[in-house]
């Protein structure tokens, strides 16, 4: 077991989950149910994964959950395209967001090779 807290994925991406929150208390409330809703549960996905991740019992578990990880980063790349193109976020805002979830794709990424590197 890993202690979760100590990859920087994982608290760069609850970090990224505490501003999609007070991002999304801005959205209309028409959509409470269900872009803000999406939003929230995939930005929790991301860390949620890294964490059940490293309590599961050998690496290749490991890697799966952060396969998963990555698939909700996708997810809220849309959905965040989807709210700028609702005109429900601006463009500045947009991109920086989007700037931070690429690089969380591309650390759970580079993590899965060094996992995989150990176990193969």
């Amino acid at each position: 077991m890993v202690d979760y807290r100590k990859y920087k994925v994982w608290q760069k991406s609850h970090q990224l989950v505490l501003e999609m929150y007070s991002l999304t208390r801005n959205f209309p409330e028409s959509e409470k149910f269900n872009l803000v809703s999406q939003i929230n549960r995939a930005s929790v996905s991301i860390p949620t994964n890294i964490a059940e991740g490293c309590g599961r019992e050998t690496q290749k578990e490991l890697i799966r959950f952060l396969y998963i990880s990555s698939g909700s980063a996708h997810e809220l790349e849309y959905l965040l395209l989807l709210s700028k193109d609702l005109k429900y976020i601006n463009q500045e805002k947009y991109d920086g967001v989007t700037a931070t979830i690429v690089e969380i794709k591309k650390m759970l990424a580079s993590l899965i090779r060094k996992i995989n590197s150990t176990i193969n």
